[in-house]
């Protein structure tokens, strides 16, 4: 071997370490954005079971008692405490256009979990038709509050939680929690509970200004209307959910759930509370 081929043979060794290298600094690079990108992810996800267990004593049934029927409960949707713990905030429609006062029939707010049951007794203090949102006051000491955050802030693909009693009572008092995104900020039609709730006035409420609200990507059921929308990091209420999307009729919403939801945005609410001040 002459020396121009030595040359050429050492500087083709040392162009495919310098190459090897190159690939090995790019692979390590990547890994590092990739662990970058996901980083936040994982620990959001991580810090979901510790804002559960904060945010679950706040979650209470709505529901009315009768000590003559049975069952004596009956579960209308869920509630959260709000304000200074005696206040509870849930969905306007979810309580009922009347009571039976002759059988003494009453609206009642249950707190607790599995069948350890707190029933409180509930009255509506502040609502909000426009937004479907009503204030209850309950009796008794004061329960464990949740806090609002800043629903202007929530974006668009923003992964939130939501925790309510979707099936209700049926095994006990065991709230759920689920995940949700935040797929888009549209219209909001409010929900009836039956065709009567839909006169003209309210019709014509609806078209002239539908206030905007949170539309979900996430699974929620009827019986988790009034349910909490929050950040997982901290646990504060960011909306409150008040419409599940449904093909079909109720049994439908339970059986084949369409993955779409909606929530009313948490400043609407702040609103009710500024008016308790």
């Amino acid at each position: 071997m002459n020396r121009s081929e030595g040359l050429r043979s050492s500087y083709r060794g040392r162009y495919r370490a310098g190459g090897a290298v190159r690939w090995v600094v790019l692979a390590v690079v990547l890994l590092v954005l990739l662990i970058l990108l996901l980083a936040p992810r994982m620990a959001q996800s991580e810090k979901l079971p510790d804002t559960v267990e904060r945010v679950e004593p706040a979650i209470v049934s709505i529901a009315t008692y009768q000590s003559t029927r049975s069952p004596r409960l009956n579960h209308l949707g869920t509630g959260f405490v709000v304000g200074d713990g005696r206040l509870v905030a849930t969905n306007l429609h979810v309580l009922p256009d009347r009571l039976d006062t002759e059988a003494r029939e009453r609206l009642v707010v249950v707190a607790g979990t599995g069948r350890d049951l707190d029933m409180r007794h509930a009255e509506k203090v502040a609502d909000s038709d426009s937004h479907d949102l009503a204030l209850l006051r309950i009796s008794g000491a004061a329960l464990p509050a949740l806090t609002l955050g800043d629903s202007d802030a929530v974006r668009t693909g923003e992964k939130l939680a939501l925790t309510g009693f979707p099936i209700g009572m049926i095994l006990g008092m065991y709230p759920a929690t689920h995940r949700a995104s935040v797929s888009a900020r549209t219209p909001m039609a409010l929900p009836a509970a039956h065709s009567g709730q839909l006169d003209a006035g309210r019709v014509a409420q609806l078209r002239r200004n539908r206030p905007m609200v949170f539309q979900l990507d996430g699974t929620a059921y009827p019986g988790n209307s009034g349910s909490p929308l929050y950040r997982i990091d901290t646990g504060e209420v960011v909306g409150i959910i008040n419409q599940v999307f449904v093909q079909g009729g109720r049994e439908a919403a339970v059986g084949s759930p369409s993955g779409i939801s909606y929530a009313v945005p948490a400043s609407a609410l702040q609103q009710l509370l500024d008016q308790q001040q």
